[in-house]
């Protein structure tokens, strides 16, 4: 459950009966939430009043604590678009980092889908599981994730989508260009532009691709409020570079000016 105040702050908690909540504006009791219906008020001892609300999918990923670095709502959405992640689909991802993209890709491909996630660090992957667990409230049964260095290769074969959260992205694409379906769309994401620029001289190099193109999503809120229709001075910047290109039946490469 997350309650938000009047001035943009958010708190997070898990209800349990008798326990209370103690805030700077003042102490919630929990028993005053359980039962009542998503977007209640509840006002604290102090008799301020805060929002209570279950947390979105976006919520959770941006408000869980990690260890490894995540890929951001603005990011996932561009994602799920851009590969053209349907319902139905057989999904290969490789690093799975804070669990938030498999989560995400999990729902998008719905029951009729299935999903395998591999990542090389136990502990991460354990990570991984847990936070996938919260966000779907526990492990679905079209997920698998595996611990493995897909450098090395993969055992898949017959995938739709191969998404890439690696540090060297380019030495998965032999792995991953022989499990891709022709016309099916390989995705890497990459904090900085020599990693992007690595791994598509990789995919030229390998031949088979085509249709490469790189992107980075800006995200920027507004303040409407009467009058004042203002940007906000803070804006989600670069979190990361979006590279897609999809899988062709023969060895060439097909590019077009625009990428």
């Amino acid at each position: 459950m997350f309650l938000h105040d009047r001035a943009g702050r958010v708190y997070q908690l898990t209800l349990k009966e008798g326990a209370k909540l103690s805030l700077h504006s003042g102490s919630v009791s929990h028993d005053d939430l359980i039962g009542k219906p998503d977007g209640s008020l509840v006002t604290s001892h102090t008799g301020t009043r805060l929002l209570a609300l279950r947390p979105t999918f976006a919520e959770r990923v941006t408000g869980r604590r990690r260890k490894a670095q995540p890929i951001y709502p603005k990011d996932l959405a561009a994602i799920l678009m851009y590969a053209d992640v349907h319902p139905g689909a057989n999904v290969l991802e490789a690093g799975s980092g804070t669990g938030a993209l498999t989560a995400a890709l999990v729902r998008a491909v719905g029951e009729g889908g299935r999903v395998v996630s591999y990542e090389i660090r136990e502990e991460f992957l354990e990570l991984a599981r847990d936070a996938v667990s919260d966000a779907l409230g526990g492990l679905p049964a079209n997920l698998e994730m595996k611990l493995g260095d897909v450098y090395l290769g993969v055992a898949e074969t017959g995938i739709d989508r191969a998404l890439l959260d690696l540090p060297e992205p380019w030495q998965a694409i032999p792995a991953f260009a022989g499990a891709l379906h022709p016309g099916g769309v390989i995705f890497a994401h990459c904090p900085n532009v020599s990693q992007v620029g690595r791994f598509c001289d990789g995919l030229r190099e390998h031949g088979g691709f085509g249709l490469i193109e790189t992107m980075e999503v800006l995200q920027r809120g507004w303040t409407i409020r009467g009058r004042s229709m203002r940007p906000d001075h803070r804006m989600v910047a670069h979190t990361g570079f979006l590279t897609f290109a999809r899988r062709l039946a023969g060895p060439e490469v097909f590019e077009t000016e625009n990428f």
